[in-house]
């Protein structure tokens, strides 16, 4: 059966053997030949570099693989942790939103910088062989199920021909490009925030993009609001909030999520409220109510009069069903707030008052969220009653659509049930602006990490990947094996590397799958 070699990815085409739709381009071959033999001296030069990193990669991966297999059969305890790395830090894309699905534009960015890193790794052997004096048949663009691909056929005799090292700089030329590209990406995200600085304020506070609807945030905010602090502490971006979720769920889990926020509620008040009802160690208060309990302070008075009433029965009934829409206007007390101006004892309070706290159930917890609506209609309306015409609305303070609720219950729930955006536009003549940094950042972290990930995955001494051509390759330069031992020694590490490749896949899948159903 005749054949040609293919240089591509995932897959070792046969000519006779097409079982995927492809589209065949033959207008490329000139120019990337021509491109290649014009600057053929610098482009060798530059695939040397590419020629370094594979081999270096292909070894330390090949390293990686093995000390995992053996921490997999506990013949040791340390390991590089590669089944904690998440399916999606292959294509870069944000968690899934608790109650949204996955949009029809993620769908499109992870296509598009698939296509774009495929494109990369191709048009670097291309370009690799076009130096080295090995004419291009075609590029041909596949899609193979739903996943996009493409490959580049050389001309498999001239390619043989070529000294080793030639060789070589073809076979890492994709994997170089690919790490090049990857690095590209990373320094454009970074800087993202400077390029957009005459449109965009990055960091002031965390934008709503989309909101569940079943979620009970939906209430109280809508796309285009900001949220403004959580618990006193102010929020600037995405990271932040989450980051404060997960150290509120940490605590938790370890126990050290007692309930210390407090507010100074005058005696009066106490006294007009209704007792929290208790039923078998459970408590429930009237709709629009939430019941409380006394932060004991040992130096107050009014802790010793209203405990010294019931005579020992203190944790039955010093609780107290209290609105919340009230209490979270009340002076703050206790020592579980975020703020620093908020940690306060619960002996702060004045002589008639008393510090309450949230009677919660294990595992909940209480927080304030402030936030304001900037780009509301009320405020477009206020905005041209008063004139200001350039108003921005990361600087200074809002001049409307402020509001406070509370919220009770699983932060990382809340956390998850909206997707947040760290910039906020200048002018909001489109409705659509507010997407455009969310979906730069998308694309160029999916593509950074497809590029990565192209790059690592080729670098696998694996059956039909870019590693077994230059292992293959690169055991020639190992003088002391005759060409039979070189054959066998290349066969079992590919044998190896792919029976090793697909446990390590496999474990990232299985781990991958649990933490998601666990959570």
């Amino acid at each position: 059966m005749q054949f040609k070699y293919y240089q591509c990815d995932l897959l070792y085409c046969f000519e006779s053997m097409h079982r995927y739709c492809d589209w065949k381009i033959f207008s490329l071959n000139e120019l990337l030949y021509f491109f290649g033999q014009r600057y053929a001296r610098f482009l060798r030069n530059w695939m040397t570099f590419g020629v370094a990193l594979s081999v270096i990669s292909l070894f330390g991966i090949t390293m990686m693989l093995f000390w995992e297999a053996a921490a997999a059969f506990h013949l040791h305890r340390w390991s590089f942790g590669l089944q904690d790395i998440p399916l999606s830090l292959f294509w870069g894309t944000t968690p899934l939103v608790s109650g949204l699905s996955i949009s029809i534009m993620d769908f499109a960015v992870v296509v598009f910088s698939t296509v774009i890193s495929v494109t990369v790794h191709e048009l670097g052997h291309a370009v690799a062989a076009a130096s080295e004096g090995v004419p291009i048949e075609y590029v041909a663009i596949f899609l193979a199920v739903i996943f996009p691909g493409a490959l580049v056929a050389f001309n498999n005799d001239l390619l043989q021909a070529l000294p080793n090292f030639a060789s070589l700089r073809i076979y890492c030329a994709g994997i170089w490009h690919n790490a090049v590209f990857s690095l590209v990406c990373g320094l454009a995200l970074l800087l993202l925030p400077l390029t957009l600085h005459p449109l965009y304020i990055h960091g002031e506070n965390a934008m709503v993009l989309e909101i569940s609807p079943s979620s009970p945030l939906s209430d109280y905010l809508s796309r285009g609001d900001v949220i403004l602090s959580v618990d006193g502490e102010k929020i600037h971006s995405p990271h932040e909030l989450m980051e404060k979720m997960v150290q509120v769920d940490t605590k938790l889990l370890q126990g050290m999520g007692s309930n210390e926020k407090g507010y100074c509620v005058p005696n009066v008040l106490l006294e007009e409220s209704k007792t929290v009802s208790v039923l078998d160690d459970n408590f429930s208060c009237p709709d629009g109510h939430a019941a409380f309990i006394g932060l004991p302070c040992l130096n107050s008075s009014s802790f010793f009069e209203i405990s010294s009433k019931h005579h020992g029965r203190y944790k039955k009934e010093n609780k107290h069903c209290l609105s919340p829409e009230l209490v979270v206007k009340l002076t703050k007390c206790g020592e579980g707030w975020g703020g620093t101006g908020f940690l306060k004892n619960p002996c702060s309070c004045s002589k008639n008052e008393y510090c309450m706290k949230p009677l919660l159930i294990p595992g909940m917890s209480w927080f304030e969220v402030s936030y304001a609506k900037p780009y509301s209609s009320e405020c477009f309306q206020l905005r041209r009653n008063t004139s200001l015409v350039d108003f921005n609305p990361g600087y200074g303070s809002y001049p409307c659509g402020i509001g406070t609720f509370v919220y009770v219950g699983d932060m990382l729930i809340l956390a998850h049930s909206m997707r947040l955006s760290a910039y906020q536009p200048r002018w909001m003549h489109f409705s659509w602006s507010m997407d455009v940094p969310s979906t730069l950042e998308n694309i160029l972290a999916c593509a950074y990490h497809v590029s990565a990930a192209l790059a690592a995955i080729n670098s696998l001494p694996v059956f039909f990947l870019d590693g077994e051509y230059i292992l293959e390759t690169a055991l020639y330069y190992i003088t002391w094996l005759n060409p039979r031992k070189r054959r066998r020694a290349a066969k079992v590490t590919l044998i190896a590397g792919t029976i090793l490749s697909v446990i390590a896949l496999s474990r990232i899948i299985y781990f991958t799958y649990y933490s998601v159903t666990k959570v």
